[in-house]
């Protein structure tokens, strides 16, 4: 069986849907395709006995207003707003996120706080010394911005349990990326001055009352009702091309495998999956930048705790390395609905490991007990037998890894697929970015309008100025003015949005 579309969707996560809904906006129909039985990618909402949790957390908030607009285009009023509270916890210790001085002082105590200082005023003279000496790791960055001290105190532990890999073999792409503007020296204009320039200090943030899946899933009607059909359980195998132009993809759903022809093709599943599913294969050097791209896997363990109430925080960075949890959130405080009965909290435990390492392999029942176990052992209110009931959920290739050699094999992968014609590659995975979903709807807009007629190059979308919260309408107008006036080309890249 063969099928046409005018546009061939793989994916329907944020950037797939996003990508769809723009086209249906434009009557230019669609078909999506996604391998998982529910869409939303990792901003979907799972449901366990009535209780609805994220794959993490998932903020709605934009200063770009065209993406706002999306949002409240789908869900209109289905909107909450939720107050924004989350803390690391170290050493049976809380500490405000981002750091406030005065707190974290009086928790570590006058000495520690005075080798903090001595830390960081060693780290500056070394700059000062050294001023062409670039960072290029993880850990030279922070150690650039905070000292060695309060870097292995508040980053090493947490950064290492999420990527798996010491914080000396990350690039500092990742860290001026989501910690742009932070630093020691920022910490004390905050809280001396009320200073609100660094990028993580908004204070409440958009949610849909039944958590982000519900945007998904409403998106997923929409574009059905209109023509544009959303087809779950469904993998793309093979994706077949005659030269530069990409002609048709096989898929399979069941026991069923079609064929599905189109103009246009917008690919939103990992990059170096892609280059492995064309056909004929790529040249050699594309398929070895695919197989050197790695990703970071993810398992969330939900806990239904008898308490009515535990911790305010929407969620809490646990950074001691005496507990694998890494992070853990409490979807009541993101949401109320997102819990069935008012006399008990839902907690996901967060664990981030790798398929095939000794977490991954562990049973659902013996990751229950153990998250069951650390959540007691924290102290954060939960008493033996409070523990009810729980559930685990796997994620694959949660997290795009931005080790030593991820650069130099995206560029490959990147020069060789916009070479194409008539196929895009759009958000996290698919342009193998560590982004949020916000900025895989502005990636996935912008192939849309490429469709449209447009010129735009998404591969300059968020490269440097990645945060959302650092960039406003103002600056939005400039881009959209820069593309009028010279399609196609931005004198500064986009930020990112969350």
């Amino acid at each position: 069986m063969v099928n046409s579309r005018p546009v061939v969707i793989i994916g329907g996560g944020p950037a797939g849907l996003t990508a769809g809904y723009e086209l249906m906006r434009h009557n230019v129909r669609s078909i999506v395709l996604e391998k998982a039985n529910k869409v939303g990618g990792i901003s979907r909402t799972e449901t366990y006995k009535g209780y609805r949790f994220d794959i993490g957390g998932h903020r709605f908030f934009t200063k770009v207003s065209e993406v706002q607009e999306i949002w409240k285009d789908i869900l209109s009023d289905d909107f909450i707003q939720a107050p924004r509270l989350s803390r690391i916890y170290y050493d049976g210790k809380f500490y405000d996120y981002p750091l406030s001085l005065f707190k974290t002082l009086k928790n570590l105590g006058p000495l520690s706080s005075t080798l903090i200082l001595f830390s960081y005023l060693k780290a500056k003279l070394r700059r000062y010394l050294h001023p062409d000496l670039e960072a290029m790791t993880f850990e030279d960055w922070v150690i650039d911005c905070f000292g060695e001290r309060l870097y292995r105190i508040f980053f090493k532990t947490y950064t290492e349990k999420v990527w798996g890999i010491p914080c000396n073999q990350i690039r500092a792409d990742w860290a001026a990326q989501r910690i742009r503007n932070m630093s020691l020296k920022q910490a004390v204009l905050n809280a001396l001055f009320g200073n609100q320039d660094a990028k993580s200090l908004i204070k409440k943030f958009d949610y849909p009352r039944l958590g982000p899946g519900m945007m998904w899933e409403r998106c997923q009607e929409l574009l059905e009702t209109y023509g544009s059909p959303v087809h779950l359980n469904t993998e793309v195998v093979r994706v077949e091309r005659e030269k530069k132009r990409v002609t048709k993809v096989i898929a399979r759903r069941g026991d069923n495998t079609f064929e599905l022809t189109g103009d246009h093709f917008i690919n939103s599943m990992p990059i170096s999956l892609l280059a492995h599913r064309l056909y004929p294969s790529p040249p050699d050097q594309v398929l070895a930048a695919a197989q050197g791209l790695n990703y970071r896997d993810f398992l969330i363990v939900s806990l239904i705790i008898n308490r009515d109430h535990l911790f305010p925080d929407n969620w809490l960075y646990i950074h001691s390395p005496d507990f694998k949890v890494g992070r853990i959130q409490n979807f009541k405080n993101w949401s109320r609905e997102m819990v069935p009965d008012a006399s008990k909290t839902c907690l996901g435990m967060e664990y981030f490991c790798s398929q095939g390492d000794d977490l991954w392999e562990m049973s659902n029942g013996q990751l229950i007990e153990l998250a069951a176990k650390e959540i007691v052992r924290l102290d954060l209110g939960v008493k033996p037998g409070d523990v009810e009931d729980g559930c685990v959920i796997r994620q694959r290739k949660a997290y795009p890894v931005y080790d030593s050699e991820y650069r130099q094999h995206l560029q490959v992968l990147q020069d060789y697929f916009t070479s194409f014609e008539n196929l895009q590659t759009v958000g996290r995975n698919g342009m193998h970015r560590y982004n949020n979903q916000d900025h895989s709807m502005l990636t996935a807009l912008l192939a849309a309008r490429n469709i449209l007629g447009e010129q735009h190059d998404i591969w300059n979308v968020n490269v440097e100025r990645s945060y959302h919260e650092n960039f406003t309408d103002q600056e939005w107008s400039k881009v959209k003015l820069q593309k009028t006036k010279n399609p196609g080309i931005y004198s500064q890249p986009l930020p990112s949005v969350q």
